[in-house]
Parts: C-alpha cells; sequence; structure tokens
C-alpha cells in the first residue's frame, strides 16, 4: 500500500476555530444530517469539521418545520456548521442575521457548488458565482450580518469550460472578507462525472494566498487526501462522496494526516453490519420514529456493502426492510466474516457527466447584471 504519511500541514483556522487535522465533512443534501454526522465525528475522535446539509435561507427566515429540525445540533458538536444556500442577498442577509443573534451555529458556510438543476435554474448554487456582482452582494450582506461567526463558502470551477468563474469568484471572496473557501475540482456541467481538476485547486491557491484554501473532489481514501495537500498545497481537504458507506473514512484521514500509517481502517463484514444498524438506530432516534428511521436509512445501503460478496436478491431485501429487527436479521445471514475487500474503496454516488446545465433565461449575457433576481428565486425547502 502506498505511504499515507502526512506533508506537514498547519491547523486549519476558520475564524477563531482551529481545526486540527484540516478534514471537513462536506454538506451533502439528505446525508449529512446529525445521525451521520455523529457517526462521522465518532470515528474521527471529535477532529475535524463536519457541515450540516444545505440549509436554505428562505426557509430558514421562515421557520420552515423540516428545516428547524435539520439545523438541529447534537451538545457535543463544536464548532456547530451550517450550510446556506440563498440567491437573494436580502434573505441571505436575514437568515445570517438570525443565526447569529439566536446563536443557532458558530460558522457559516455559503453553497456555490451545488449543480442540480432545481437550483441552478433559479440562478443558485454552481450557477451564481457568474454573476460577479450578485456574488458580491450575497457575500457583503452574509459577511455583515454574521457578526463575529466565520463565512466560509464552497464553489466548483464555473458553469463549463466556456464560463470558468472560479479565480473571480475567490478574488470577490477575498475583498468581501470572507475567511476561506473550499473549491470542488469539476464544473457544473461535470456533475460528479470525470475527473476533478486538482491543478485549479492549485491555482487557486496561489490566485488567494490571503485566506485557506480547501480542495474537494475524488478523495476516496486518506491517501487521496494527503496527495491532493502535497499537489496542490491546499490547506486543508473536504471529503464527500468518498464517506459514503464510509463514516469510518474519517478515523482515516485522521491517522494518515498524523502521520499513523498503521491506523488505517479496513472492517470486517460483521464490524460494517455494526456500523450500519448503530447508523439506522441514529436516524431512527433522530426523527423520533424506528420505521422511518430505517426507510431514510435504505440510500445507504449499497454504499455500505459495495465490494462485499452480498448477493444481488439479499442487497434488495436489506434495501426494502423497515425496522431495525429486519436490517439486522437480514445482515446476520450475510458471512459476516468476509475481511475488507480489495477494490472496496473508490468512486460510490452519482458520478453522471458532460450535462447541460439549466439556467435561467439569459443569464449568460452579462456576467455583471443580475437584475431580475430576488426573493422569487429562493428555494422553500432544505435538504434532500
Amino acid at each position: 500500500m502506498p505511504t499515507t504519511v502526512s506533508p506537514t500541514v498547519s491547523p486549519l483556522r476558520i475564524g477563531p476555530h482551529v481545526v486540527q487535522p484540516p478534514v471537513v465533512l462536506a454538506p451533502m443534501a439528505g446525508i449529512t444530517n446529525a445521525p451521520f454526522r455523529t457517526l462521522c465525528r465518532e470515528f474521527s475522535g471529535g477532529k475535524g469539521l463536519f457541515v450540516s446539509e444545505m440549509i436554505t435561507t428562505r426557509a430558514l427566515v421562515e421557520r420552515n418545520e423540516k428545516t428547524m429540525q435539520l439545523i438541529h445540533f447534537d451538545a457535543t458538536e463544536k464548532p456547530r456548521s451550517i450550510q446556506l444556500y440563498g440567491v437573494d442577498p436580502a434573505t441571505v442577509g436575514k437568515a445570517v442575521r438570525m443565526i447569529a443573534e439566536e446563536g443557532l451555529a458558530d460558522h457559516i458556510d455559503l453553497n456555490f457548488g451545488c449543480p442540480v438543476p432545481k437550483v441552478t435554474r433559479k440562478g443558485g448554487g454552481s450557477a451564481l458565482p457568474f454573476k460577479r456582482n450578485l456574488l458580491r452582494a450575497i457575500l457583503r450582506e452574509a459577511v455583515s450580518g454574521a457578526g463575529d461567526l466565520p463565512v466560509t463558502m464552497k464553489m466548483r470551477k464555473g458553469i463549463d469550460d466556456d464560463h470558468i468563474t472560479y479565480l473571480d469568484a475567490g478574488r470577490i471572496a477575498v475583498e468581501e472578507g470572507v475567511t476561506a473557501i473550499a473549491l470542488h475540482g469539476r464544473t457544473a456541467a461535470q456533475h460528479y462525472g470525470g475527473t476533478a481538476d486538482w491543478d485549479a485547486i492549485a491555482r487557486l491557491k496561489e490566485h488567494v494566498p490571503e485566506i485557506p484554501v480547501l480542495g474537494n473532489g475524488d478523495i476516496w481514501s486518506a491517501e487521496d487526501a494527503v496527495r491532493m495537500v502535497r499537489e496542490t498545497g491546499c490547506d486543508g481537504v473536504v471529503v464527500g462522496r468518498g464517506c459514503l458507506g464510509r463514516p469510518w473514512l474519517f478515523s482515516d484521514l485522521v491517522a494518515a494526516f498524523e502521520g499513523r500509517e498503521d491506523a488505517i481502517a479496513r472492517p470486517s463484514l460483521r464490524e460494517v453490519a455494526d456500523v450500519m444498524v448503530r447508523h439506522a438506530e441514529l436516524l431512527g432516534e433522530w426523527i423520533g420514529d424506528e420505521a422511518r428511521g430505517v426507510i431514510d436509512f435504505r440510500k445507504h445501503v449499497a454504499w455500505y456493502l459495495k465490494g462485499f460478496a452480498v448477493g444481488s436478491e439479499m442487497r434488495k431485501r436489506l434495501a426494502i426492510t423497515s425496522s431495525l429487527e429486519e436490517l439486522r436479521g437480514g445482515l446476520d445471514e450475510l458471512d459476516l466474516d468476509q475481511p475488507w475487500p480489495v477494490g472496496a474503496d473508490g468512486p460510490r454516488g452519482r458520478t453522471s457527466g458532460n450535462n447541460r446545465v439549466v439556467l435561467p433565461d439569459g443569464w449568460l449575457k452579462d456576467p455583471y447584471d443580475c437584475a431580475g433576481v430576488g426573493e422569487d428565486a429562493e428555494l422553500d425547502t432544505s435538504g434532500g
């Protein structure tokens, strides 16, 4: 196995918060809720930064019931980190002030990276940085409203290869007081396909040396994370799809960045099954209903079992369970003594690429004109 011993990295500073080692759980809709964050944090020994799934500013300001549940943090979560999505500067400002004044979080991250059509067709997510003045207005409102809370942002390279925005966006972020930037090395058109452009991460780091730059994209193992830091000079890593069905990856990341090569986890299927049941239990406790928790867990089954010798019929059966007893019973029928399979690491989740990015009419005509963008562009629901 290639070495995972860490390069020398300084602690990541997000305002008053020191993140060491510099590893961050990426916000993922429908995934990075409180139960999943708990699992990842337990495996990391409490080290790292764990960000909530995307919260829409309109839903937060309106105190939408689902949104208010999504911003619930366990008492042991410190710092509490919320990712916000918004298109209207005024609404973003209201949401940030609400968080600051009511003490709802300790850190705010702004989403300018989501590529899904329901977001980009409103001009949000990865579509928004193309509108330079709109980006600046949102960042200014957010930083102003946050008070002492640090504000960071996550973005992509641009809309597509003909509309690259990340260097301009990075400079605007520095000028408006953003504390750190995370760059996913893909365009919106790529979604999650192809290979992440780590060279872009290196270029951004050179372009905005004033603040930390975090790299995101194609980190499937601790070795990938260490290699990204070495190759790009970035100040830390943001891990998304790499931890799907692999919450122990955060144990690996901590070990690798601390130079403990022999501590990389290779769980047996028995150990994986125990984590699966605990994940489902946590979801049931969080939702307040065991059956709904197990149903919500179903999407994780294939990710956890990737690489193990589990027949297709049993995979289907486990993916339609509706009680902890049924889930545990099905898992107990497997050959739980299977060791960690060779080749189990690697891509998980959506991998489609070369998509047409759905944008508001005339969005690409002028990178500075943001007329017509306002409250009507805000989504009214959060998460997945």
